[in-house]
């Protein structure tokens, strides 16, 4: 008999626009429980990041759920940051007020082995932003391998070009060296890829018609993707914008959105020219045995549509 009960989460993330709905969706969803949010230095500097999430929380009626901070950098690089992608504090046009809550002492690699070790088996780690809390939560307690449920990651781009550049995206980009740590350590993982993630669009049409239902939320979600709209009008040529980060963590209770395939998948960590690529053996040409499950296919409109009800949904609690 499969369990009801509800899925345990860490959400590894960097606050960000589509990092913000994916806290969001997260927060209407009663298919999980979200047991806190490990954050990383990413989208924007880490006191942005941190500070974003906890507005967040703040916004959708959860302000107490913890919020730990992490990595302030990567663990080899200098640290980049999206700005131009998610604006100056890395929430585009929207303004929310600063919580009145403080992140909690423990640093957020202590956060991710603490639930993980709580309960071997159980707990799922959905990373959505640079894997550096991840690679080094795997150092230091390299048992989490084995007592994760699963690692869904956000991140890579397997058959595209990259958005950060011509072959890399941007939260493997962002830290490499971690990434590749990830991907050796032998963790149940699935990637999400740009390749995926970019045709999973939510149109301005979309947002407006959300926006009708009044509130907070739909108010936030108008103003930070019109940002996100701007940007991706002028530097891809599309209208609306991809939300990456939501698509990933669905995977966690909507499997049957995705068709998942096996691959070995590893990252260029030398080359400052193809840096942070990430390289799917499709042909078997390594011999390497597969070390992910990626998603090769995807319901986008199934997910959107299905994203923008829960949206809804949340808009008549938060008032």
């Amino acid at each position: 008999m499969v369990s009801s009960r509800p899925r345990r989460v860490v959400l590894d993330t960097d606050p960000g626009i589509d990092d913000a709905l994916a806290i969001l969706l997260a927060l209407a969803s009663p298919e999980i429980e979200l047991a806190g949010l490990s954050v990383v230095h990413g989208n924007c500097p880490l006191s942005d990041a941190v500070a974003n999430a906890l507005a967040v929380l703040q916004l959708a009626g959860h302000p107490h759920l913890p919020v730990a901070a992490g990595c302030v950098r990567p663990l080899l690089r200098e640290p980049v940051t999206a700005r131009k992608t998610h604006g100056g504090r890395g929430l585009g046009y929207a303004s929310l007020p600063a919580s009145p809550v403080v992140p909690v002492a423990e640093h957020g690699v202590d956060m991710i082995i603490r639930e993980i070790l709580a309960a071997p088996g159980d707990v799922t780690l959905v990373a959505v932003g640079p894997l550096t809390n991840v690679a080094l939560a795997l150092r230091k307690a390299p048992q989490l391998a084995t007592a994760v449920h699963e690692c869904i990651i956000m991140g890579g781009a397997l058959h595209d070009q990259g958005n950060t550049t011509p072959l890399a995206e941007f939260n493997i980009y962002a830290d490499p060296h971690a990434a590749q740590i990830v991907l050796s350590s032998g963790m149940p993982i699935t990637i999400m890829p740009w390749d995926i993630t970019k045709q999973v669009r939510v149109t301005e049409e979309q947002v407006q018609a959300l926006r009708a239902h009044g509130g907070p939320v739909p108010q936030f979600i108008a103003d930070a993707t019109r940002f996100y709209m701007d940007f991706h009008r002028e530097h891809f040529g599309w209208a609306g914008c991809a939300i990456n980060d939501p698509a990933a963590l669905a995977l966690v209770w909507w499997p049957e959105l995705a068709e998942l395939r096996d691959l070995y998948v590893t990252v260029e960590t030398v080359s400052e020219l193809t840096m942070g690529k990430t390289i799917g053996d499709f042909r078997g040409l390594t011999g390497q045995p597969a070390n992910v499950r990626y998603v090769a296919r995807f319901d986008s409109a199934a997910f959107i549509e299905r994203f923008l009800a829960r949206m809804a949904a949340l808009s008549r609690l938060i008032r």
